[in-house]
């Protein structure tokens, strides 16, 4: 581990993952230690046009005895190498190796027997594929999923023939440029420049985003395809989303109060396709990242996500004074019996 770019008591592993047509790749992984920790942490996974800097949210869970480890993938943020296309993939499991190598070094070089698998947006849909694909590894414990990326939030017809029509571009021009960005209405409600508290690197995370491409957009729609498929993730999850979604270009200050990017309504449909034991909570004046939220907003959201980790990821302490997760009994895969309601700030 080297010093991080945030200071102590944040450090960084830099993950080899070899070149792709572009050149070397690598991810890096942040970690912060708690004081008095309990063989219990948490992966976080950042979105799209995103970076860790979210140190409130380590704050809470290292005050819990918690261990804080966030990822930034291949050519995001910390990982973004000079002669690397920003947050681009060709397909989502591009993103695997990283996440496995995380798991690694969470599980096996620093000992940890209960982890927390965290993801926002496009890395709420990431992990969630990933914990799939490695559910018989034991990689989690848990996914808590912050506003996850599960529908493109368009009209019908440019989600489903739309979307056809952009991934069958992909197969001949995959980084053609298919929309400049997202607009800048919900870099505004964050940044402290703007309209919001927020100051981090908008060289990492700029206020109207990166370009988005057809490769990158047919990644996410297969990904998406699967999801809707039905994954079986067999840990428990919890999945949270605002109570409402800001529709518009242009800055309204319903914006301050609503998710500015993705469609809520899709999370709260698709939530239950994770698997077996899914809870859904809904967050009144929630923004896109709900943890970036005005203050008492974000504080319902940590606190409610840490009542579910007491309630669902049960731990007996063994011999090392470490705690092994217990898993929950699951509960049946339908709508009705997957949602319950956050406090509202």
């Amino acid at each position: 581990m080297e010093p991080d770019v945030l200071g102590p008591p944040y450090e960084r592993h830099t993950i080899d993952l070899g070149t792709d047509d572009e050149g070397p790749v690598v991810a890096t992984l942040v970690r912060r230690r708690a004081e008095h920790p309990t063989g219990r942490a948490v992966l976080y996974v950042h979105g799209f046009v995103d970076y860790f800097f979210q140190t409130h949210v380590a704050d809470y869970f290292v005050a819990r005895g918690w261990d804080f480890y966030a990822l930034d993938l291949r050519k995001y943020g910390r990982s973004l190498l000079p002669h690397q296309t920003a947050n681009f993939c060709l397909d989502l499991g591009d993103y695997f190796p990283e996440l496995d190598a995380a798991a690694k070094i969470i599980r096996a070089d620093d000992t940890h027997d209960v982890v927390l698998g965290m993801g926002h947006s496009t890395g709420g849909l990431i992990i969630s594929l990933w914990a799939h694909a490695r559910r018989d590894d034991g990689l989690v414990d848990g996914l808590f999923l912050n506003s996850p990326f599960f529908d493109l939030n368009l009209p019908w017809v440019l989600r489903r023939p739309g979307a056809a029509a952009v991934a069958r571009l992909a197969h001949r021009a995959a980084k053609r440029v298919v929309a400049p960005g997202l607009g800048t209405v919900y870099g505004e409600s964050l940044h402290a420049d703007h309209r919001g508290e927020w100051a981090y690197d908008l060289t990492w995370k700029p206020l109207a985003g990166f370009p988005i491409r057809a490769g990158w957009l047919a990644a996410i729609r297969r990904g998406q395809q699967q999801l809707r498929t039905g994954l079986n993730i067999p840990v428990p999850m919890l999945v949270a989303a605002s109570a409402r979604s800001f529709k518009g270009l242009k800055w309204r200050e319903a914006a301050a109060t609503a998710d500015a990017v993705l469609d809520v309504e899709h999370m709260v449909r698709w939530a239950p396709r994770l698997g077996r034991h899914v809870t859904l909570v809904r967050v009144d004046g929630g923004l896109h990242d709900l943890t970036l939220s005005a203050p008492a907003v974000r504080d319902t959201v940590l606190t409610e996500v840490g009542r579910w980790a007491d309630g669902f990821l049960h731990t007996d302490t063994v011999g090392n004074g470490h705690s092994v997760a217990v898993a929950a009994p699951p509960t049946p895969r339908h709508p009705a019996d997957a949602e319950s309601t956050a406090p509202q700030a």
